[in-house]
């Protein structure tokens, strides 16, 4: 997929007026500083689409971006940090979960994980909620230029195999992308292709 447009619509903390169209939406989130705008920026090849900072917590509401006119792409705001009020993390909280329970244009997310990392409580109980709820995602890992090959490797298939030992049957569709070395961008990009070229033909079907 070749981006030709990327522009801001909205931000806002109401999933009710979020936009109306009904064009498929990707929804991008997982633990602040994971780095999501860098991975926004990377795959829109726009430089600032997405604000980027080093301080955790920064993305604060739901912002819609409309790509190639025919799909959202939506940064959400990050989840697990400690340097914001626990009323702020209940206000995000709770505008997160109405997003993903009443979403009806959500056709995957994706959950950003730092691969450097061991599995992290929150990121594994995140996913069982998703999974629990039936909203479809996929997992993302950034920050891959800070392993080598074989690190990357162990470290997915940590992931992999906790999620199996666990209450999934499946392990979910993952990709791995660095933002700073641009790895993982014709995947991601080719991987939400696919799922609007099968929205665009159940459409068609009436389904």
């Amino acid at each position: 997929m070749k981006i030709k447009s990327a522009e801001f619509v909205m931000s806002n903390s109401d999933v009710a007026k979020c936009p109306k169209e009904p064009i498929p939406e990707y929804a991008f989130i997982g633990r602040s500083n994971v780095g999501k705008s860098s991975l926004i920026n990377m795959l829109t090849e726009r430089k600032s689409l997405a604000k980027t900072s080093g301080r955790p917590g920064k993305t604060q509401l739901i912002n819609h971006f409309k790509i190639n006119d025919n799909w959202f792409l939506v940064d959400l705001p990050g989840y697990g940090y400690a340097k914001v009020s626990k009323r702020d993390k209940n206000i995000f909280q709770k505008y997160i979960t109405n997003y993903f329970l009443q979403r009806e244009q959500l056709v995957c997310s994706f959950i950003l994980i730092d691969i450097r990392h061991e599995p992290q409580k929150v990121d594994m109980e995140f996913m069982e909620w998703m999974g629990e709820n039936g909203i479809p995602f996929a997992i993302i890992f950034t920050k891959a230029d800070k392993l080598k090959p074989k690190a990357l490797e162990r470290s997915a298939k940590t992931y992999i195999d906790q999620m199996l030992q666990g209450s999934w049957a499946e392990a979910p569709h993952y990709l791995i992308t660095s933002s700073s070395k641009n790895i993982g961008r014709e995947e991601v990009l080719d991987y939400i292709d696919t799922i609007n070229k099968e929205f665009t033909e159940a459409t068609k079907q009436g389904r």
